[in-house]
């Protein structure tokens, strides 16, 4: 009588949006982790030595993506900034009180202000947290994942063991001894006694 092989059960997929979510937080926790720490250290470096200069309004941000740009002087050149935040009353044309570094004219904020762009400070300290519990969650995901996968193996090769030494049982064993007869043999009689 042959027994019934089974087959194996196949494991669930872990789904390929899994490794995707955790790649992309992971990138836009770095991403925004740069953001702020370069804008930390800019506002360091004109806190240091902070020039002050007069800038000029030239355009306000609008519909499609565009920013506030403002031109000022600063060491004999000229120099644009762009995304700073600007007054809610201001037009083109308009003056503003700008801070830039002594060594670097291009690191400038308005007046008064600590980052020279507030609002990518303010959206990393709210993305970055974000971004890290996302990826942890993922990775828990997938190792969890892993760990079942892992288990199921073992537990399917316990099954086919099982299968086959069931198999081999049945069959007078020819599967393990090879059809060879074991090399012990068998004593009539039971134990000798010592005589």
């Amino acid at each position: 009588m042959r027994s019934a092989t089974v087959p194996p059960q196949r494991s669930p997929r872990l789904g390929r949006g899994w490794y995707i979510t955790a790649v992309l937080s992971a990138v836009l926790a770095v991403g925004m982790c740069l953001l702020g720490w370069r804008q930390a250290e800019q506002a360091d470096r004109i806190g240091a030595h902070p020039v002050r200069v007069e800038g000029l309004v030239t355009q306000l941000p609008g519909g499609g993506g565009s920013y506030s740009t403002v031109s000022y002087q600063a060491g004999g050149q000229h120099h644009t900034a762009t995304a700073l935040p600007l007054a809610d009353g201001a037009k083109v044309g308009d003056g503003v009180c700008l801070e830039h570094a002594a060594d670097d004219p291009g690191a400038v904020r308005i007046c008064g202000d600590t980052y020279p762009q507030p609002v990518g400070v303010g959206l990393a300290r709210f993305s970055v947290p974000v971004a890290v519990l996302l990826f942890a969650v993922c990775m828990l995901r997938i190792r969890r994942h892993r760990r079942a996968v892992a288990v199921r193996s073992g537990q399917n090769r316990f099954a086919t063991t099982v299968a086959l030494a069931t198999g081999a049982l049945a069959d007078g064993m020819p599967a393990i001894t090879q059809g060879k007869r074991s090399r012990r043999r068998r004593r009539s009689g039971g134990r000798r006694s010592l005589h």
